[in-house]
Parts: C-alpha cells; sequence; structure tokens
C-alpha cells in the first residue's frame, strides 16, 4: 500500500505509521532544542570569554602580606592568641608611601616599649623601604614613619643590640651586598656604618653571637636555594666564609632564613622559610647543633612547621617570617607575617 510516498510493508497499521511520525517529530524538536542550547551555550562563552579578557585589564591579583603577632610556650609552638586581632598591621596603616604591603618584621625591646622595623613595599617605587611601629603591649601597635630609604630595595630589617648601641642589617641584594647601619637617633635615624660583604646576592642576612664570634647565614644564588655561612671575630672586621660553606644546596625547603636566629636553654635555633612547594608556605625551625671554624651540624625540629598558612584569613596561603622573643618563662611572643590573594583594581591598557 502507498500512504504518501511512505511504502509500508505488510501488517503495518496506519497507526503505526502515526506513531512513528509523532516519534520523528518528537526527535527533530530535541534536536532543534539542542541546537539552540548549544548556541546559547557558544554565545555565553564568547560572553564570558570577553568579561574575563576585560577583567584582565583592569583587575590584577596581587600578593598582599600584613603582620601579626603569635604567642607561645616555646620557640617551636606558637599560635595566634583570642586577645589579638590579627593582622596588627596592614598596608593600609602606612601614611607617608603609598603601601602594597608590609612584611619581614623585627622587633627590639627599649624602656618599656616595643620597636617594630618591616618592609613596606612601596607601590609608586616599585621597592621596598623601612617601616616603624611602636607598642607598649604588643596588642596594639601605632605606624609611626619610613626609617630608611636607599636606591636599591630594602627588606628583612635585621635590628639587634650591641655595647649599647643599635644596628641593622637590612637585606640589600638588589645592591649586592651586605651592608651594616647603626642608630644614630633611636629609632627613627640610621646612617650606613660599613658594607660587611659584597660581589654576591645575598638574601635574608642573619647575624647573632656565639663562642666570642660573629656569625652570618645568609641564602645565596638567584633561586635561593644555597645557604652560605660566614664568621668574623668582631662585627667591623673582616668576614671569613666558612670551610663547610655553603652548608646547605640545592633545597629550598629549608635554606632561606626566615628571623632572628635566637639562643635559649644552651641552643642556637635558625628558622627558616619552606619554599618548596610555593614561596614562602610555611616556617621550620633547626637547632644548630655543633658551630665551630672548622664544623657545622644541625638537626631539624620535632614540632615542625612553627608556623603555616591557615587556608583563610590574613595568612591564607602563606607565612614565610618570625622574630620571637622569650618574655617570662614558658612565655614567647613573636611577630610574624601572612600573605593571602587579593583582587585590586589597576588598569593596564597596553594589553588591549
Amino acid at each position: 500500500m502507498d500512504c504518501g510516498n511512505l511504502v509500508v510493508s505488510p501488517g503495518i497499521t496506519s497507526k503505526s505509521i502515526l506513531i512513528t511520525r509523532k516519534n520523528m517529530s518528537k526527535s527533530s524538536n530535541i534536536k532543534t532544542i539542542s541546537q539552540v542550547f548549544d548556541r546559547v551555550s557558544r554565545g555565553n562563552n564568547r560572553y564570558l570569554a570577553g568579561i574575563k579578557n576585560i577583567a584582565k585589564i583592569f583587575v590584577t591579583r596581587r600578593s598582599e602580606w600584613s603582620i601579626g603577632i603569635y604567642i607561645g610556650e616555646s620557640p617551636f609552638n606558637f599560635v595566634s592568641p583570642n586577645a589579638i586581632i590579627n593582622p596588627v598591621l596592614t598596608a593600609k596603616d602606612i601614611t607617608d608611601v603609598p603601601a602594597h604591603f608590609v612584611a619581614d618584621p623585627f622587633m627590639v625591646r627599649e624602656d618599656g616599649i616595643w620597636y617594630m622595623f618591616f618592609e613596606v613595599l612601596n607601590g609608586l617605587q616599585n621597592k621596598g623601604v623601612i617601616g616603624l611601629a611602636t607598642s607598649s603591649d604588643t596588642y596594639k601597635w601605632n605606624y609611626q614613619q619610613i626609617v630608611l630609604d636607599e636606591p636599591f630595595h630594602l627588606s628583612y630589617p635585621y635590628v639587634f643590640k650591641f655595647q649599647n648601641h643599635y644596628y641593622m642589617i637590612p637585606e640589600t641584594s638588589q645592591a649586592s651586598s651586605i651592608r651594616l647601619y647603626k642608630a644614630i637617633n633611636f629609632p627613627t635615624k640610621w646612617s650606613y656604618v660599613k658594607t660587611l660583604l659584597h660581589q654576591s646576592d645575598f638574601a635574608d642576612p642573619s647575624i647573632f653571637q656565639h663562642n666570642n664570634l660573629w656569625w652570618l647565614l645568609t641564602a645565596t644564588s638567584e633561586a635561593r636555594n644555597t645557604l652560605r655561612l660566614y664568621y668574623s671575630q668582631d662585627l667591623m672586621d673582616a668576614w671569613i666564609e666558612h670551610p663547610k660553606s655553603p652548608v646547605i644546596q640545592g633545597n629550598k625547603s629549608i635554606v632561606r632564613p626566615a628571623g632572628r636566629v635566637i639562643s635559649f636553654n644552651g641552643k642556637i635555633v635558625r628558622y627558616t622559610q619552606d619554599c618548596e612547594r610555593i614561596y614562602g608556605h610555611q616556617v621550620r625551625a633547626f637547632e644548630i647543633t655543633e658551630l665551630t671554624t672548622t664544623n657545622y651540624q644541625e638537626k631539624e625540629i620535632k614540632n615542625n612547621p612553627v608556623i603555616q598558612a591557615s587556608g583563610m584569613g590574613w595568612n591564607q596561603i602563606g607565612m614565610h617570617h618570625i622574630d620571637a622573643h622569650q618574655i617570662d618563662k614558658n612565655k614567647w611572643i613573636a611577630c610574624v607575617d601572612g600573605k593571602r590573594y587579593r583582587l585590586v583594581f589597576e588598569p593596564r591598557f597596553n594589553q588591549i
């Protein structure tokens, strides 16, 4: 039987033909709807891609470091106290330069007042300068001013007291040197004294005394995966590289100094940045078990990491610095820093 050009086999009824045509119609409708959705999806994808490209021109993701206060019962066990709202210092507290972040804090106590020195990244010049904040209780801090500015980048302002005078060794790797400064009017006026070491890319130089000698640990190499050790009989004398130096090579998880080297209970402890996964992820501690002019040995502390990224808030993705001070028996306080990512409006029209 011929039914509108449709050849029907014997046994096929007209009802079956109608059902077949309906199914074909439904299939066609589904295919049409699917094509519409595909076109809409492609349009949305192009729209979203356009939005992302525009966002890339006007918005950038910036690493934002800020400074906090931690307390602990030992130099290996620190927490953020409930009595302190961290962070205690951010870029917004800086009033005399346009700051992108604050980091690398060191603090000292003089006549009942705590003085904190730290890196301020000057957003206008895109280089670090050294800022100052003060506190009477370490809980609330008041920003004062920029106290040291050079034509090159400054960070890691390692402040220490020697023979009733305050000295500072900031990182000056951009000047290929380790430079010593002295406070001529503490805490705001600092004067360059001399270059201790030169002709190398020294990062985070950390100085301390032991057995009537001065010692200095610093990271070198572009990858910051080499730890070198120097010593001197006097702060102002020539510095000699240790025969075992570099004492560590090729290990980004334990090389780069992360704050003041401390001595307590007859032990010497150095803190180190763990940068294996990402830069400044956490801080670990090592006890220097042997330190002479001919030998160097150290072992890792069991309580590592000492501080680490919290996964949220001001220290969401990293912590890379600690300056620990014992203020009583089984009572320690430390200034630390933490990093998060923040989206900022920063047009870059050259990308159009």
